[in-house]
């Protein structure tokens, strides 16, 4: 079911700055106050997963993108960018809710996503978690 909710021009936008130029390394997206447009929360360059996940609200809805490296095995390096959807569960029931209903507006209008991480807890969006996500998707 959608909400109605439209993802503003400049999510996109950020989004092939980190896709394309590789300028930034996560984005995290919100809905507006009003509740009728997703916008940007945050941009950074930072490849510290660790400051990503501080940036993750325990009582607040976000979608996040984030360009995700990893090592295989063999010592092969790769990366592959991921679409999270955090909804806490302490997270109001009604922002849940509109979050969940809103995502596909910010999801399909993000091209070239090759991994989708749902949090509710720490544990879900753990960098150990979400390499053996990515490895699946060589």
């Amino acid at each position: 079911m959608s909400s109605g909710v439209v993802a503003a021009s400049e999510c996109l936008a950020k989004f092939n700055d980190l896709k394309m130029k590789k300028s930034l390394k996560y984005i995290l997206f919100k809905l507006n106050d009003s509740r009728t447009e997703i916008v940007i929360d945050k941009t950074s360059e930072s490849s510290d997963y660790e400051e990503f996940l501080r940036n993750l609200p325990a009582d607040g809805c976000r979608w996040a993108v984030y360009d995700f490296n990893y090592t295989l095995e063999d010592g092969s390096h790769r990366n592959k960018v991921c679409f999270f959807s955090w909804s806490p569960d302490n997270a109001p029931v009604r922002a849940k809710m509109v979050h969940a209903s809103s995502k596909d507006a910010l999801r399909k209008s993000l091209d070239g996503i090759s991994v989708e991480i749902q949090g509710t807890d720490s544990t879900e969006v753990a960098y150990e978690t979400v390499v053996e996500r990515v490895k699946r998707f060589k």
